[in-house]
């Protein structure tokens, strides 16, 4: 399927740029979904425990805090972006749009309505888009199935969301941003823990590659070894 467009120009709120840091000092998230899916009011809810039912359109903040992570302050910076709402015969412009904040990011929550079916079907091109920016399997993406106190509207089954989160090597699980405070933190402290964990193997992964190993002397035998077959040949 084409990815669906933005209804006005994609415009994301300006990522400061921040000096590098120790792992672990700073994660990067990016919530990415159609229009309406509740992307905002999920960061949100996380954030300040609040629910906040309506938002203005396609404003793509960044929220930069510090939270509490299994007994660490942790600053987490988290990009919400402009819902796709329409589709469009060429999808690389939105694509292009997107690449900024998909190469930024960390960590990705992908968010669909279950009342949206076309919501959901937004999910598979945006995946496929972090990959191609994020070619490591190893980059944590979470599907999230939003909305889901809302029963007597679904559209898209629970079932749906487990068959396309399989296909594509990720985790899926639905939540009621309304309802569910805990539900919304679990999400994100799981992918931040997730994004730290990466975080430390790739520190690690660095710090072994630049270890130059040290030539190996030769011991004393070996020495006097040489030195007989170099007297031997001077004799012959």
């Amino acid at each position: 399927m084409r990815l669906p467009s933005m209804s006005q120009p994609f415009l994301l709120a300006p990522i400061a740029e921040c000096p590098p840091g120790p792992p672990g000092a700073q994660v990067r998230l990016a919530v990415l979904g159609a229009r309406g899916v509740g992307k905002s009011a999920m960061i949100v809810r996380f954030l300040t425990k609040r629910f906040i039912g309506d938002y203005e359109p396609n404003t793509g903040n960044l929220y930069s805090r510090r939270v509490h992570l299994d007994g660490d302050h942790v600053a987490v910076q988290i990009q919400d972006t402009p819902g796709c709402i329409q589709a469009q015969e060429d999808c690389v412009q939105v694509l292009d749009s997107l690449s900024r904040c998909v190469k930024w990011a960390e960590g990705f929550l992908l968010v669909y309505s279950i009342t949206d079916y076309s919501s959901y079907q937004s999910v598979q091109p945006l995946y496929q888009h972090i990959r191609k920016v994020h070619p490591d399997a190893r980059t944590p993406i979470i599907i999230v199935g939003n909305k889901a106190d809302l029963l007597h509207a679904r559209q898209v089954q629970a079932k749906d969301g487990l068959q396309l989160a399989d296909e594509l090597g990720s985790l899926f699980l639905e939540i009621s941003t309304s309802e569910d405070s805990q539900g919304v933190c679990d999400v994100f402290q799981y992918l931040c823990k997730e994004v730290s964990k990466l975080q430390h193997a790739g520190s690690t992964d660095r710090r072994r590659s630049s270890i130059i190993p040290r030539p190996k002397s030769p011991n004393m035998q070996d020495l006097k070894r040489r030195f007989k077959q170099a007297l031997s040949s001077k004799v012959k």
